[in-house]
């Protein structure tokens, strides 16, 4: 059976494809814009005007000068830091409590859900949350970033809600043979939510490496900075510690150029680790997040 296109399809079409086109480039080309900038030679680039379409005078200068500042490796060891050990202890706590607000056996699940949805909602405050987070002893170290948002309540709910589209025979089927709550959910469970689990990891680990809100309320030592807090410094504050680390032994006449360039590059090295991640996990970005919005 052949199946004729319309004029009004066809126009339809050409419309969708120019516009995503547009679109695709609107979102691409910023980021093709610092790169370029990292890479080009900061008097070529102070001059250069309108569109940036490849590097002006190809030099690597600007990340020679970042790489030497001790504040960017430190804040990047912080951050994997973070991100690894912050995003497994999301994800076992996720799990847990996605696993047991699931069942449909235990009691008062319902209203513990509407008490945990309220928190997407209403929170106490900064100022409790600050004094909760010192009162816990947490302030000044590692954990004051990882511990205070370890659950995500939107990523509990999906992930909640994608444990409930497994069939309940297979855990009745295990409990017949002897299999406590553990087995089931790491045994059974986990391996047959890969799709799911695969992007909660994409959420939190990404979450986690954009953070700097609470780095900057809790944190007052450097040694425990991660690497977005070393950018707004550089990028916002305008941090004149870290610039004058950075450029050491650049003149005085060059500064002002190469000032600009080392914001590029420190954009490039603080992001582009991130977006390696997405090849591995995109195939199961759509499927995850549709089965875990199936059903309420």
């Amino acid at each position: 059976m052949v199946t004729r296109i319309t004029i009004s399809e066809r126009v339809f079409n050409l419309v969708n494809i120019v516009f995503l086109s547009l679109l695709t480039l609107a979102c691409i080309y910023p980021l093709l814009y610092v790169v370029f900038a990292s890479l080009s030679d900061p008097g070529l680039l102070m001059q250069h005007e309108g569109l940036l379409l490849s590097p002006q005078g190809f030099t690597l200068k600007g990340y020679s000068l970042v790489l030497k500042n001790p504040n960017i490796g430190i804040g990047f060891y912080n951050t994997v830091f973070y991100v690894v050990v912050g995003t497994f202890i999301s994800m076992i706590l996720t799990c847990f409590g996605a696993y047991a607000l699931s069942r449909r056996q235990v009691y008062f699940a319902k209203p513990i859900l509407i008490v945990i949805t309220i928190t997407m909602f209403f929170s106490g405050g900064l100022i409790p949350f600050y004094l909760t987070v010192k009162g816990l002893g947490l302030y000044n170290s590692y954990w004051a970033v990882i511990l205070p948002s370890a659950i995500n309540t939107w990523n509990l709910i999906v992930m909640r809600t994608s444990f409930m589209e497994l069939p309940a025979s297979l855990e009745e089927s295990a409990r017949i043979d002897g299999a406590n709550d553990f087995t089931i959910l790491f045994r059974i469970i986990i391996p047959l939510s890969k799709a799911i689990i695969a992007v909660m990891v994409l959420f939190y680990a990404i979450g986690m490496w954009n953070s700097w809100f609470n780095a900057a309320i809790f944190l007052n030592d450097r040694k425990y900075y991660p690497i977005q807090l070393v950018l707004r410094e550089i990028l916002i504050q305008g941090d004149k510690g870290n610039m004058l680390q950075v450029m050491n032994g650049v003149s005085a006449q060059s500064e002002s150029m190469y000032r600009q360039l080392v914001q590029y590059t420190t954009i490039v090295i603080a992001t582009v680790p991130i977006l390696f991640v997405y090849p591995f996990l995109q195939k199961y970005f759509v499927k995850g997040v549709i089965v875990g919005s199936l059903k309420g």
